[in-house]
């Protein structure tokens, strides 16, 4: 569906559209790229500087994982809007007899676990960038900290974001055995990775008064 290589006007107004996709799940990838994006800025404005000759190998290190990330970012925005596809042809299935309810129950139930493959690995790439972020608010130039700050932002944003769909597709599952497992990895992300996105983010501006 080629959404990650639209101009920004583009995205924006087809987001903003009735078309089903793209939709929150490739917004918050979106904004995970867009996150990442800053802390690569802020590793490439710091290497080869002679103040921060200390930290040189690390930013590159943190730089060359940035790219890595903001590829996948971009991979899963388009591939949110191919796995919701299926997910909305399922809806439309019929229930009019009972061998229509058992075939749809399970092609829904099928779709809606596929579905929640996406938002999780949205989430992990989430998590991953701010663990990033906090080493280069730590170690990068003073001069882009508030990217590194701003970065962080949008990755928390992602987080939040991609974990509500996973949410609205775990409710509806028959299998709530599943269902909770794939609550629990998410709850556990968003446990761990919030506060310190947010303890990352208060640190820099702190810094910035």
């Amino acid at each position: 569906m080629e959404f990650s290589t639209k101009t920004c006007a583009e995205f924006i107004e087809v987001l903003a559209s009735k078309a089903p996709v793209p939709g929150g799940g490739g917004a918050s990838a979106l904004a995970g790229a867009l996150g990442t994006a800053l802390g690569n800025m802020v590793g490439n404005l710091t290497v080869g500087k002679k103040e921060y000759a200390d930290v040189d190998q690390e930013m590159r290190e943190l730089t060359r994982k940035c790219d890595s990330l903001q590829a996948d970012f971009l991979r899963l925005l388009e591939r949110d809007a191919e796995v919701f596809a299926p997910l909305a042809k399922a809806y439309g299935m019929p229930r009019e007899t009972e061998e229509q309810k058992a075939e749809k129950d399970r092609v829904m139930e099928s779709v809606l676990q596929e579905a929640c493959i996406v938002p999780m690995e949205i989430m992990e790439k989430c998590c991953e960038t701010i663990e990033i972020l906090q080493e280069c608010a730590e170690k990068g130039s003073n001069l882009v900290i508030s990217d590194a700050g701003m970065g962080v932002a949008f990755c928390k944003a992602a987080l939040e974001g991609a974990s509500l769909n996973v949410f609205i597709n775990t409710r509806s599952m028959l299998n709530r055995e599943r269902a909770e497992t794939l609550n629990h990895k998410a709850e556990a992300m968003l446990q761990k990775y919030l506060p310190l996105a947010q303890s990352v983010f208060d640190s820099v501006r702190d810094r910035l008064k």
